[in-house]
């Protein structure tokens, strides 16, 4: 029998367990042609790799002659650069990547370093075995030290790298980023940078920010924000995809100091402007960071309202897409969770009508969130606007329908708006009248089944608002509920 708690009534950051962006990825021949214009060089017929056994691509390797060397490095990471069944364990075992890590360090050769930093970025995009044997034979710093060097190719390769081993795990991120990242990469991002290779740039970032347990050290990724928020300002889609993540990784958190440093950034407006693309893996990221942020104090939340967030919540509750909805509808259930003046902001955008459309016939995530958004004004709006919300629009009839909900969290948090209602009916001797309105709509019939609900949580709440609001009115009593007990707590 599920157990609820209504300690979450008012604002709240919610993980969630969605896989955003693509976390590692390993690096075919065409990925690498499409981004440099790279052509491969001359090469006999005989280098090829199907062609070379793994050994006689080692011995290969330990050549006295550069040019050999040059080649075995090519068909090291042509074998790894297969779309289907690379051999990374078979290469893994024989000492493949302490091998590309020497050709890593020859700063005379930026080509040979390109060639051996590929086979170490597609290595790192395997399994957590296979990202770790790159890490514990000292790649890191490596890598790291190879984003200065002075020719693109192997800097961009080593960004791959680096991502897809910060990509792995918050452990792996922790490594990468004790190593001196972030100094390697913010020089890496001006002008002059292609959007080939800053796309890569922002998708390491975005690794470097995500995860949360533990989470990454604020003191370092803070830094990134400046850059993250002018990042919003980009046009290419990924950039913007990745950004939007990497500033919801960081805001996602209790710690209200964090969401400051990115409402400092002056990202807020940028985000609320890409709230209208129709790109939706621009929209969603965006969406929840700025949820995260109304999360926040009634400072930053107000931010969010002054930035013209309101209007677009409101347009994004009718989205096609059900799970931009409920985004959305936790949004403004946050933002409902605040002060009056917000409550208001909301009030005067009209947003209620849309949360009226998503309690009658939303999908139930969304619904919840919907609830919520009306328990939390029964909580924090004044009269007037509780008011508002029963008069003008009718909010009573789709909310009290969801006292027959499935989902017992939804029915729970129905019965803490109503207990709200209720409450604020006694201070004003106004108990009897919203009785008879909710009576004529059902809900005081529901609210009686509800005492022999399967939750217990449910059960109490229902006993507590009869108890307390319905029995002592005779007017409110049903003659055809009169043979049901209230004088007991239910167990």
């Amino acid at each position: 029998m599920d157990q609820l708690d209504d300690s979450n009534d008012g604002r709240e950051t919610r993980q969630h367990f969605v896989i955003t962006v693509q976390l590692r990825r390993s690096r075919t021949n065409s990925d690498v042609y499409q981004y440099f214009d790279y052509e491969d060089p001359d090469e006999p017929e005989s280098i090829w790799p199907f062609q070379f056994s793994v050994n006689e691509m080692l011995m290969a390797l330990g050549s006295e002659d550069v040019k050999v060397q040059f080649l075995a490095v090519i068909v090291a990471r042509k074998m790894l650069s297969r779309e289907t069944n690379p051999p990374v364990d078979l290469m893994i075992a024989h000492d493949i990547v302490p091998v590309c890590l020497r050709f890593l360090q020859w700063v005379r050769d930026p080509m040979v370093q390109y060639e051996a930093a590929w086979a170490l970025a597609n290595i790192a995009s395997g399994n957590s075995a296979q990202t770790r044997a790159v890490i514990d034979n000292g790649a890191v710093p490596i890598l790291v030290a190879t984003l200065k060097s002075s020719s693109v190719h192997p800097v961009e390769m080593a960004v791959w790298a680096l991502a897809n081993i910060a990509g792995d795990g918050a452990l792996a991120r922790d490594v990468v980023i004790s190593e001196g990242v972030i100094d390697g990469i913010l020089p890496l991002i001006n002008d002059k940078t292609s959007q080939a290779f800053l796309r890569n740039i922002v998708w390491l970032i975005a690794n470097l920010c995500r995860y949360k347990d533990p989470p990454a050290s604020f003191d370092e990724l803070k830094r990134l924000l400046p850059t993250l928020s002018d990042l919003l300002l980009n046009r290419d889609p990924k950039i913007l995809c990745d950004a939007c993540w990497a500033l919801f990784y960081v805001s996602d958190d209790d710690d209200v100091s964090k969401i400051q440093a990115v409402v400092d950034t002056g990202a807020v407006p940028r985000l609320v402007t890409l709230l209208d693309r129709d790109d939706t893996n621009i929209v969603v990221p965006a969406l929840r960071c700025l949820g995260n942020i109304v999360s926040g104090t009634d400072e930053q939340t107000d931010v969010f309202i002054n930035s013209g967030g309101l209007p677009k919540l409101r347009n994004l509750l009718e989205h096609p897409k059900s799970s931009i909805v409920k985004e959305a509808a936790w949004t403004v259930s946050n933002i409902t969770a605040g002060n009056p003046a917000q409550i208001h902001a909301v009030m005067r955008t009209e947003i209620f009508y849309q949360i009226y459309n998503i309690l009658e016939r939303g999908c139930v995530k969304a619904q919840k969130e919907a609830a919520w958004a009306v328990t939390n004004t029964t909580s924090t709006g004044t009269q007037i606007q509780i008011s508002e919300l029963i008069g003008k629009y009718r909010i009573l009839v789709p909310f009290l329908k969801l006292l027959e909900a499935k989902d017992s969290n939804i029915v729970f948090i129905v019965e803490t708006g109503l207990h709200h209602l209720f409450s604020l009916a006694e201070d004003l001797d106004r108990v009897e009248a919203l009785g008879i309105l909710i009576d004529d709509l059902g809900g005081l019939k529901k609210l009686r089944a509800l005492q022999q609900h399967e939750n217990r949580d449910v059960r109490i709440k229902a006993y507590t608002i009869i108890y307390n609001f319905i029995e002592p009115y005779p007017m409110l009593q049903s003659s055809d509920n009169s043979d049901e007990e209230t004088d007991a707590l239910p167990e």
